[in-house]
């Protein structure tokens, strides 16, 4: 291996390109993305030319998210115009008041993150966090904050998110287990988590910014309307709720479709709910609720319908664009091999293996930006030390660990980062400066409250 196709140099020619591309010369992320998926491309050979292996990373990435961010943008727009999350906001702040706003969508977010896959979660709450911010005035950074920390713990500690998922089966580690040990350990490093958000709110407020698909004047008008002016609570929840629902009932009932009595009368229900519970067609039929919800209380008629669809789609579309991009990149480091680099350095590391294995998922996900890459590779090499090596405490704990060091470090290989800065209205520099610094709190928090259980509880 030369030095110039080793996956690290690699690793850091990509990094250079897009984060001096971005902050140093101001390009658009779409474009430094890109450029830097091609410099990695060259540098990596594949069995396809360097374009068609862009075009179908991109296409991966577009065929993953595009829909979803396409009904998010429309459900978002919808309860922002028709007042829906007005009157959410409003009902949320009789139940817990103004102080604990937060903290509500601190524990919403993680609750909800559970059976719900981090983006869908993003893309249902953050129009809520701006209608919140308009009605109180402050906070906006904070409750941004909240709703990552809550969603990102709970996609890489609590099945049936995929990466806890395949974890504990490589791991062969009791999913029940893994369950109440995610949602306890997922509790402790939400609580840092808000802890900094609060801090960081405090020394680097954020405002709430235009945008196309959220402007504030529309906000701002839904504020200022009289409660009778307002969809009922019922109905304004609809188009979170539905997409929720279908979700949970089909991760809830997918242990039944391998039954013996899943072949009666079970089985066409569970079908059915299959098919509402797919996260695309959950979303869809969020999308078309709210679509609904709107053109009863506004009654736009079909030319300003067509019309508000199309503003929603285009903001949607620019979020597609750059997320894809983003997709691109990290999808161009893991064909350079840098997973297989990083397992080779850390073969014959003989480091305590909790820590080790906290680093080596770490490590993977800062340098290709998958968090559920990072859970597979790392849990993948150290399942047969979890199996076999003969521990002095539950492998639970170092399935945890590695949860816990996939939080590490989000930046701009990440699809996920690049969706909440654009659907929050943060810049580059912005998330940079407060969501990595989040994660890494988080994360470490996590691996000492891990060593510290492993230690006084070791459970074998």
């Amino acid at each position: 291996m030369t030095f110039i196709s080793d996956p690290l140099f690699i690793l850091f020619a990509g990094v250079v390109i897009v984060v001096g591309g971005i902050i140093g010369l101001k390009l658009h992320p779409f474009l430094a993305l890109l450029l830097g998926a091609l410099v990695v491309a060259i540098m990596t050979p594949g069995p396809k030319s360097i374009g068609e292996r862009i075009a179908l990373e991109f296409g991966n990435t577009c065929g993953k998210l595009g829909i979803l961010i396409a009904m998010a943008a429309i459900i978002g727009k919808c309860m922002l115009e028709s007042g829906a999350a007005e009157r959410i906001v409003r009902s949320l702040l009789k139940l817990t008041g103004i102080d604990k706003a937060p903290l509500a969508f601190l524990a919403g977010s993680f609750f909800i993150g559970i059976p719900v896959f981090f983006d869908t979660v993003i893309f249902l709450m953050v129009p809520l966090a701006k209608a919140m911010t308009m009605r109180i005035g402050k906070n906006y950074l904070l409750f941004i904050l909240a709703i990552m920390a809550g969603a990102s713990m709970a996609n890489s500690l609590v099945p049936p998110a995929p990466g806890p998922l395949f974890l504990v089966g490589v791991m062969q580690i009791p999913i029940g287990m893994m369950m109440i040990g995610g949602f306890l350990l997922g509790l402790l490093t939400i609580s840092t988590g808000y802890l900094f958000a609060r801090y960081t709110n405090r020394k680097w407020p954020i405002p709430l910014r235009d945008s196309m698909d959220a402007r504030l004047e529309d906000i701002r008008t839904a504020s200022l309307k009289e409660d009778k002016q307002l969809p009922p609570l019922w109905f304004s929840l609809l188009p979170v709720v539905i997409p929720l629902v279908f979700i949970c009932i089909n991760t809830s009932l997918a242990s039944f479709s391998h039954t013996p009595a899943a072949s009666s009368f079970i089985y066409p229900l569970i079908r059915l709910f299959q098919f509402l519970g797919d996260k695309y067609i959950a979303l869809t039929a969020g999308g078309l609720t709210a679509l609904i919800l709107l053109a009863r209380l506004k009654r736009p008629g079909r030319e300003g319908m067509t019309a508000f669809v199309q503003t929603a789609l285009m903001s949607g579309g620019a979020i597609i664009l750059i997320t894809a991009a983003g997709g691109t990149f990290g999808g161009m480091l893991q064909q350079s091999g840098i997973s297989a680099r990083i397992a080779e350095m850390t073969k014959g590391y003989q480091m305590t293996l909790i820590p080790l294995a906290f680093l080596v998922a770490a490590v993977v996900r800062t340098a290709q930006g998958s968090a559920t890459v990072a859970v597979i590779t790392a849990s993948g090499m150290l399942s047969g030390m979890a199996t076999h090596g003969h521990l002095a405490y539950h492998p639970l704990y170092l399935g945890l660990a590695i949860g816990c060091g996939s939080k590490l470090v989000p930046w701009m290989n990440d699809a996920g980062f690049w969706i909440v800065c654009k659907i929050s209205n943060l810049t580059e520099r912005e998330a940079l400066r407060t969501i990595a610094p989040m994660q890494t709190i988080m994360g470490v928090a996590g691996l000492i409250g891990i060593l510290i259980a492993a230690r006084i509880l070791p459970l074998t």
